[in-house]
């Protein structure tokens, strides 16, 4: 896949990350043929979402794969399909496009309905490529009937496999077709800052995740919730290696349908979990709302670095003379428990503030990786403890020994007491206050904790207590 001069953001350094990551096979077919059972298979996951139900992966899911010490990335597409409805034809188009980008193509059919005219339109597509091309009769739940399985389909001259994915036959020919054109030394794990996209339907974060990357790998359309999935896209800014995880619009539990919409919110959150960063998108027409603060509130609870995108701004724009000064003002009354989050506007549309949004993500990126040394540390802490009247616990005071950073990111801190139940919340927030002030740490979601020191409190080499 290929990041040209026009397709990445003006004046960065997106890299063709095909180039530098692992051969990718993808997994091509109609609707409810069996694409996502066998990726869940191979990757030995649940990142594809199973459903008896036509159309279910929407967008292009991608998982690093090892088969036999030859390792690549696996990739699971949208159903192809000549049905006129709004996703088939976005879901074709999204298909076609990204094929040539890969290195070997697995077509997956229904040997219990046979060869049916999309099929073909399937392999002519496949063809076009020039990749090489497995066929995989899925379905073929009787062993005996595989030769007759197969008859209809010998008319392509390809490689045919029957398999029935649910009983895992087939699977090890599957695999060893793979390995057989899997070439050596390909290997790439995929490192550096996961940052995932999130926020309610239809804010633009698809097409923001494709505005990022410089290329489409989500599917974008006007109707809410068309990604059902979180999907992973490497990509490497100014010599610094991230992957953006886009996910399904998170909606209040009271709106969620059963089925497909509470899968998606269950992957939503789990890609928050698994990531180092988050970009919360919000409509910058309509500003933040007490959804977004929920989804905020999950955010630090899991203890991530996170900005918000005011998306559609050029919209916003148009509607408020001051939209900026608005949107600043609502994420202060919204946002009243982190007044001090990132924002950067952007238009997904028109490209607006994608530079912005970059150079904002390399600095919390290195905030969320800051680390100080404890002596430089309790030098700052104890002359801020100075600066305001000790916590009383009972009727003594708290007394400090020495504070020390944990190895989480973001920053965290131990301060060992006397009293460690005596710290209020207040008193916290103001330590924390000073923190960033003093490290430059604003926008970083920073935590507290407090301990009692060992035997009773004495103080250990190293530690001090505050002057009373």
């Amino acid at each position: 896949m290929s990041l040209n001069e026009n397709s990445a953001p003006e004046g960065s350094e997106l890299e063709n990350y095909g180039t530098a990551f692992a051969s990718k096979v993808a997994i091509i077919g109609r609707p409810n043929v069996g694409k996502s059972t066998l990726f869940n298979i191979l990757t030995n996951s649940r990142k594809s979402v199973v459903k008896n139900q036509p159309g279910v992966t929407r967008d292009i899911i991608i998982e690093p794969v090892d088969i036999w010490g030859k390792k690549f990335d696996l990739i699971d597409t949208g159903g192809v399909t000549e049905s006129q409805d709004l996703f088939s034809k976005l879901i074709r188009e999204q298909v076609k496009e990204f094929l040539f980008s890969v290195d070997f193509i697995i077509a997956v059919m229904d040997g219990r309905i046979g060869l049916v005219p999309e099929d073909r339109d399937i392999i002519k597509i496949a063809k076009q490529t020039g990749k090489p091309i497995l066929l995989v009769i899925n379905k073929v739940d009787k062993q005996h009937e595989e030769e007759i399985a197969k008859a209809d389909f010998y008319e392509f001259g390809l490689d045919v496999v029957s398999a029935s994915f649910e009983q895992r036959f087939g699977v090890s020919e599957i695999m060893e077709w793979i390995h057989g054109r899997i070439p050596e030394q390909v290997a790439h794990t995929k490192e550096g800052m996961k940052i995932a996209m999130v926020g309610k339907p239809n804010v633009g974060k698809s097409s923001l995740c494709n505005r990022l990357l410089g290329v489409h790998r989500m599917l974008v359309s006007e109707v809410a919730g068309t990604t059902i999935d979180s999907v992973d896209s490497p990509f490497i800014y100014n010599e610094k290696k991230y992957i953006i995880v886009d996910t399904a619009g998170l909606r209040r539990q009271a709106k969620r349908e059963e089925g497909l919409e509470i899968i998606s919110a269950f992957k939503s959150k789990e890609a928050i979990r698994r990531a180092d960063m988050i970009l919360l998108v919000i409509d910058g027409v309509e500003g933040p709302s007490e959804q977004d603060a929920k989804i905020m509130q999950a955010i630090l609870d899991d203890h991530k670095g996170v900005i918000i995108v005011a998306n559609k701004s050029d919209l916003a724009g148009q509607e408020f003379e001051d939209y900026r000064d608005r949107f600043r003002a609502q994420v202060l009354e919204v946002f009243h428990f982190f007044v001090d989050v990132p924002v950067v506007f952007t238009s997904a549309e028109t490209g607006a503030g994608i530079q912005d949004l970059f150079k904002l993500i390399e600095k919390v990126t290195n905030n969320i990786n800051f680390r100080v040394s404890t002596r430089e540390l309790n030098d700052f802490f104890f002359e801020t403890i100075r600066k305001t009247p000790a916590p009383v616990w009972g009727v003594k005071d708290v007394k400090f020994y020495y504070l020390t950073q944990t190895y989480q990111k973001p920053p965290a801190f131990i301060a060992f007491a006397n009293h460690p139940d005596g710290v209020t919340p207040s008193y916290r927030r103001f330590l924390i206050k000073h923190l960033k002030e003093e490290f430059k740490l604003q926008g970083t979601p920073i935590r507290i904790f407090c301990m009692k020191t060992r035997k009773g409190g004495e103080k250990h080499h190293g530690e001090r207590e505050r002057d009373e």
